[in-house]
């Protein structure tokens, strides 16, 4: 065991399988979620981005609970007792994961309270807690507000026997009200009953509800002080202060915010379902009225109104979250964007630069022809995606375009291009993968309108979600057809490429192009190739090439050749991915993971993962890049991918990996696994016992990798803009200065 590496036999004594080996993938994914809040935490971070990071724990967390702990209360009720890979039935999880919640929101709110609304307040941004905080003037200026903008728009709700509690949707947030009629005012259904002799109650209704409307702005900014400071109130505190006027012959007894979310997650048998797209319109719409996951209130709700949502809502004590300060977090990343901050915001790296190799003034075909082109978001920017697309649909040479879309922007160049081309005469097929979670309706919208121009729709496949990303332009030219491929980590959408950090690869490379028809023709068709050139695909084929490779590591480890894995992803949490690690570990295999998200291996445990390693790195941008490296005994193989190592991954999506073969790309590659290797200020380290902590930095190098690559892509664009021609390839220094 004391040895680098066991033999066969030392190793065929331990179960790789034991429950005690692996993290439970719930539990893991908190432990993400507190990394994320750790940045907010963080004094080192300027102001504003702790803001913002705060605001993405919420949003997080919202999606947490309609989707992962929904999926637990499935199980719970569908009578699963099955253990998951860590030994814990999905009840006791639920246990678990209720309790790390509640300490989770708990820390949030302490954030807020404690750390940075007091340092907003210094430095002249003023949250108001509640409508009462506000000067004299500034009630003036919210109460013209709430009868010119307000008051049109919201529709009071009251609950009596002939108006039911109304239906509370999704995320939505919301004022509860007790009220009692005032003296002397006997509202009409209390007339109509007396007069048919009927008992008249004496509260006409004790329940009503106002919806705070998303429709409008959840921040108003108020007139400034005589300090020039900037006062903010919430949209809801308007409302609470104007609720007499929703309720006219009414006394307000209490009234208090709450916010309900539901499963959200689509339950569709594709079997069944006729038409794929109506079926998933109709599961949408069932989404706003899921099983209530999660009730919040604010702590200081009235103990009668907190009973009648309680037992209107069908909640557990366990599920109701008592809040200290304004539901729904989320709303930070409005107050992010208040102008007149800027100081407290980061600079100086987050600016896409433009792709030396593909040059605006130069045929972007005949820039792909000359090599293959390696590109790393948002660092670099993503528009030469866009013009790829754009520039295929008016190029007359063009015959084809196919391409695969996961989740599309709003308002989507490439969505507006592909038509474009479908309108030029162009054989356009395009793959739109409607079961993409929370996109589905987007993604309906954009298939539908890619069919009204004349292209060729694929709704992806029964019981597969197509995640993979690529397209395939097919061109004529004067040597016969040849075959461009767009191959990428990350999804084709212009806006999310500014914010997750990707990499995409230009080729028009034969193999390639012969692998992707063969993409094409199989999720078109049935078609599958006898054989692969250069791509592995999930499912059928991808999670067998991934253990090999590992597996080779391992044996080469054995034999006294150079082995060593250096894998970077969002999550792992395969049962069969992760033991193969461990034998690989365990034949003395150095294994290095950049591990954003879910991990459910462990570290440092004795003759099992003594040579693995996990960090994460969360910083300005969402690290999303699939990237690996395989020593293979001296012959190192490069590779990206639009799949994680989790079951999902590798077993119920259509996913990619794809090598980098070209040396120079080889070479940027390996730069951006050693820089973040290399990461000692946004990187968190696993430890033994499955926590994570801050790079111990004394005595290092003071590394941020995410401005590091900012800063080099901006000092390679500099330098390749300088250069009068493209003779010499720049190599940008390691550690460029400000």
């Amino acid at each position: 065991m004391d040895k680098k590496f066991m033999d066969k036999k030392s190793m065929e004594k331990i179960d790789f399988e034991d429950p005690k080996y692996y993290i439970n993938r719930e539990l893991s994914w908190i432990q993400f979620n507190k990394r994320c809040l750790n940045e907010a935490r963080d004094k080192n971070t300027p102001l504003f981005e702790r803001l913002k990071f705060l605001s993405i724990t919420a949003s997080n967390l919202d999606e947490f609970f309609m989707v992962r702990v929904a999926s637990l209360k499935d199980m719970i009720h569908a009578g699963y007792t099955k253990p998951d890979i860590a030994g814990l039935t999905a009840s006791r999880q639920l246990e678990l994961v209720s309790e790390a919640l509640h300490e989770f929101v708990d820390m949030q709110y302490d954030t807020l309270n404690k750390m940075l609304s007091p340092q907003l307040d210094e430095n002249g941004l003023h949250i108001l807690r509640s409508h009462k905080e506000m000067t004299d003037k500034e009630c003036d200026f919210a109460d013209r507000y709430f009868r010119e903008f307000v008051y049109p728009v919201l529709t009071p709700m009251a609950v009596d026997s002939s108006r039911p509690f109304p239906l509370i949707r999704n995320k939505t947030l919301n004022i509860g009200a007790l009220i009692k009629a005032k003296k002397n005012d006997v509202p009409k259904i209390e007339e109509d009953n007396a007069a048919e002799g009927k008992k008249a109650s004496k509260k006409a209704y004790d329940f009503a509800l106002v919806q705070v409307p998303d429709v409008l702005p959840r921040i108003l900014e108020l007139p400034k002080d005589e300090k020039d400071n900037h006062r903010v109130i919430l949209l809801e505190q308007i409302i609470l202060r104007n609720m007499d006027k929703l309720f006219l012959n009414y006394n307000i007894e209490c009234a208090y915010t709450f916010r309900v979310e539901r499963n959200a997650d689509l339950s569709i048998d594709e079997d069944e379902a006729e038409d794929l797209l109506k079926e998933i319109e109709k599961q949408i719409k069932q989404r706003q009225w899921g099983e209530a996951i999660r009730l919040e209130v604010d702590k200081d709700i009235d103990k009668r109104l907190m009973s009648l949502i309680v037992a209107e809502m069908n909640v557990t004590e366990s599920e109701i979250y008592k809040i200290d300060g304004p539901l729904d977090l989320t709303f930070l990343m409005k107050a992010y964007k208040i102008q007149g901050f800027d100081e407290f915001k980061e600079h100086g790296y987050l600016d896409p630069q433009p792709v030396p190799e593909l040059r605006a003034d130069e045929n972007i075909f005949a820039s792909i022809r000359k090599k293959d082109i390696l590109m790393h978001h948002p660092y670099q920017t993503f528009d030469p995606v866009v013009r790829f697309i754009s520039d295929a649909a008016q190029d007359p040479n063009v015959l084809a375009i196919k391409q695969t879309l996961y989740r599309v922007s709003g308002n989507s160049p490439i969505i507006a291009a592909l038509a474009k081309a479908a309108d030029n005469g162009k054989q356009v097929t395009v793959l739109v993968e409607l079961k993409a979670r929370f996109d589905e309706e987007n993604n309906i919208v954009w298939a539908r309108m890619l069919e009204q121009a004349g292209c060729h729709v694929i709704y992806g496949l029964v019981g597969l979600k197509t995640h993979c990303k690529i397209t395939l332009v097919v061109r004529r030219e004067d040597d016969g057809i040849r075959r461009y491929v767009h191959l990428a980590t990350g999804n084709y959408n212009d806006s999310t490429a500014r914010q997750y950090t990707d990499v995409g690869m230009f080729t028009c490379k034969d193999s390639y192009g012969e692998d992707a028809t063969a993409v094409f023709n199989m999720l078109s068709g049935y078609s599958e190739p006898l054989a692969w050139n250069r791509l592995s695909l999930a499912p059928l084929w991808l999670k067998d090439r991934i253990i090999y490779m590992i597996e080779r590591e391992a044996e080469n480890a054995r034999k006294g050749e150079p082995a060593r894995i250096v894998a970077k992803m969002n999550s792992i949490c395969h049962k069969d991915v992760i033991a193969a690690l461990y034998k690989a570990s365990s034949a003395g295999v150095k294994i290095e993971l950049i591990v954003r998200g879910i991990c459910c291996l462990r570290t440092g445990i004795k003759g099992v993962s003594e040579n693995i390693t996990v960090r994460s790195i969360v910083g300005n941008f969402l690290e999303h890049s699939r990237i690996f490296y395989f020593e293979n005994a001296g012959k190192p193989e490069y590779y990206c991918s639009s799949a994680d190592w989790m079951p999902r991954n590798l077993e119920r999506r259509v996913e990619i990996l794809f090598p980098v073969e070209e040396p120079d790309l080889q070479e940027k590659i390996w730069h951006i696994l050693d820089t973040e290797l290399s990461d000692t200020e946004k990187a968190s380290i696993m430890n033994e016992d499955g926590e994570y902590v801050k790079v111990d930095k004394r005595g290092k190098e003071l590394i941020n990798s995410q401005k590091q690559f900012g800063l080099e892509a901006r000092a390679y664009a500099s330098e390749a803009a300088r250069q009068v021609t493209n003779s010499r390839v720049f190599t940008p220094e390691k550690n460029p200065k400000n």
